[in-house]
């Protein structure tokens, strides 16, 4: 193949495996445009996961200079890790997961808000709010979902006893849908009106509601604030039709060797792939320990997913293995005749002939799970570069 085939990042020069290309432009874009469809309700932005896989500092810094002030983590250590790039006059940050006994303290002590999802986590976060210096909480309520949040005891407790919230700052009510990716599903009416019923409790408090797809389902479920995840990424919010979004992360991988395999042979562990044919094999610097899931691989009774070389389908053959996989190079003819990939060409596994719902679609999963695994042993490439890190207590422009 010509040099002008292969993408100008050479995984090798890195001592990586793949090349992980993230869009920051893109990223931004993507919130600017979610931002202004959920005017006048504020855009926050769900950067848990190490910021989907992409990089928890470089995305929240790149979001932060696209206007987001408001962000959402799982755990206590990914708000640890966000604050050291964002003081806490640049940025409200939410820990989802609540608070776990104890934890309080650290909490308070890098200004994190944790999400209390039940009267125990309120009970508690009370308690230590009372001795000075607790940042603001959020309270979690479960609209239908069987997941973190006051269920409808609860949220009858605290009716009953309102005192119990009554000695910290709440400064969000919020809950999560569970079917916003379905628009026609009944259970988002459902939840909006438990939403709506429990909000009853929390007057003049902010309130959210929306994640991604919940965005799409129009103002009503808009309130006060939305939390987009996946769509920020390039992702689709929905089960059904296209991402509207900029792409925002590409993956190239390096073909390692190239080899023939005769008619009846096999590949792969197991060797549940018999080659039917002649034919010409890439084994691709690619595996399972890179987050690259086995369900890609092809056996004889179900076909594989498919990476490509220059614009060009290749299908996987074979079990998916730790640090390897093989796909089929036979239609681009000989490599010793320089008609076809040759070792140090580059494969494509995210890019402009593949998104990460179509490689999602070939696992049976969904593109949330490929794009938070993708970033485990891949050298990540920012273009443009991240942001610098703000200087610390700097107030948001």
């Amino acid at each position: 193949m010509s040099d002008d085939s292969r993408p100008c990042t050479n995984a090798s020069a890195a001592g990586h495996g793949g090349v992980l290309t993230i869009d920051l432009g893109a990223l931004a874009a993507n919130y600017r445009t979610l931002a202004a469809r959920a005017r006048p309700a504020e855009t926050a932005a769900a950067v848990k996961g190490d910021g989907y896989g992409l990089g928890l500092a470089q995305v929240a810094l790149a979001l932060h200079a696209a206007g987001c002030r408001t962000y959402f983590v799982a755990h206590l250590g990914e708000a640890e890790a966000l604050r050291r790039v964002l003081a806490p006059a640049q940025a409200d940050i939410y820990v989802l997961n609540g608070l776990l006994p104890g934890m309080a303290a650290r909490l308070a002590h890098v200004a994190a808000r944790p999400v209390l999802g039940s009267l125990a986590e309120i009970d508690e976060w009370r308690g230590f709010a009372a001795a000075g210096g607790a940042p603001p909480a959020a309270i979690q309520i479960d609209t239908g979902f069987t997941r973190l949040g006051l269920g409808p005891s609860d949220i009858a407790a605290l009716g009953a006893d309102p005192s119990r919230h009554a000695g910290f700052e709440t400064a969000l009510v919020l809950s999560h849908l569970a079917c916003a990716d379905d628009p026609g599903h009944a259970m988002n009416e459902a939840q909006l009106a438990r939403f709506r019923e429990a909000l009853a409790l929390f007057p003049g408090v902010r309130a959210s509601l929306a994640n991604s797809a919940g965005i799409a389902l129009g103002a009503g479920y808009h309130f006060d604030m939305v939390r987009p995840g996946i769509a920020l990424y390039g992702g689709r919010a929905r089960i059904c039709g296209a991402s509207d979004m900029a792409r925002v992360v590409s993956l190239d991988v390096p073909i390692l060797q190239v080899r023939s395999a005769a008619p009846g042979s096999s590949a792969g562990y197991g060797a549940t792939y018999r080659f039917a044919r002649r034919s010409k094999v890439a084994l691709v610097s690619l595996g399972y320990g890179d987050g690259f899931l086995r369900a890609l691989g092809a056996s004889g009774e179900r076909p594989g997913g498919r990476l490509f070389v220059a614009g060009r389908p290749c299908p996987i053959v074979g079990r998916v293995s730790m640090d390897i996989t093989a796909i089929d190079v036979t239609d681009f003819g000989a490599a010793e005749d320089g008609a076809g990939p040759a070792r140090g060409d580059m494969a494509e596994v995210l890019g402009a002939h593949q998104s990460i719902d179509d490689l999602a679609a070939a696992a049976g999963t969904i593109g949330y799970e490929i794009l938070t695994r993708l970033g485990l042993r891949h050298a990540r490439v920012y273009s443009p570069p991240a942001p610098p890190a703000l200087p610390s207590g700097a107030s948001p422009s």
